[in-house]
């Protein structure tokens, strides 16, 4: 039987830290999770929450890591090295303060681009060659107030094109499920139209 996929979305615990910008990871496992009708369970071994699916024959492990962000990697390499998964297995969806709210990137690998979750991912998968898929969350011009930034909420106007984002991010992680990576980036990768998010 072919191994597990793992999607695991990055981003704090708490309810301090609900839907706040820096947890579009969280609420987008938590959108697929919900239109598979998959529950989720807290699961002390791997520090994360974690929700079991099926799609297309295929065995699906979504997680929250429970760590905080910059500890992400403790609680993705203990899954990974449980259920032994490939590299090309995984998929690790991230905020992203360098695109605009509004775009999504797909890619195999490369590097942190900054961002201490993926920087934690990478040093314990020992490993930049995983999916990671990069959601825009737009970025303030000072550079010193990134923080207070990533860690706001997002305005009633954020929200109504979040879900659009949403939208077509749920579509690309199915796509990249059933027809692989490439064809995932080639029809989804780019930015959202706001008036219509279907392609």
């Amino acid at each position: 039987m072919e191994p597990m996929h793992l999607i695991v979305g990055l981003g704090n615990p708490g309810a301090d830290y609900a839907k706040t910008r820096h947890n579009a990871g969280f609420l987008l496992v938590e959108k697929l999770a919900e239109e598979w009708k998959a529950g989720w369970t807290k699961e002390r071994k791997f520090q994360a929450r974690v929700a079991r699916a099926e799609r297309n024959g295929k065995k699906i492990l979504l997680a929250e890591p429970q760590t905080f962000m910059n500890l992400s990697g403790e609680s993705v390499g203990a899954l990974v090295k449980f259920y032994q998964l490939p590299l090309e297995n995984i998929l690790v969806v991230v905020d992203d303060a360098d695109l605009p709210l509004g775009e999504i990137r797909l890619r195999p690998g490369g590097g942190s681009g900054g961002h201490h979750g993926l920087e934690s991912v990478t040093q314990h998968l020992g490993a930049k060659t995983f999916a990671r898929l990069r959601i825009g969350i737009g970025r303030k011009n000072e550079a010193r107030q990134i923080t207070g930034h990533v860690l706001g909420k997002f305005s009633a106007a954020e929200n109504a094109l979040l879900g659009k984002v949403l939208e077509r991010a749920a579509g690309q992680l199915e796509c990249w499920l059933s027809v692989g990576l490439q064809t995932a980036m080639c029809q989804f990768n780019g930015v959202v139209d706001s008036t219509n998010e279907e392609k």
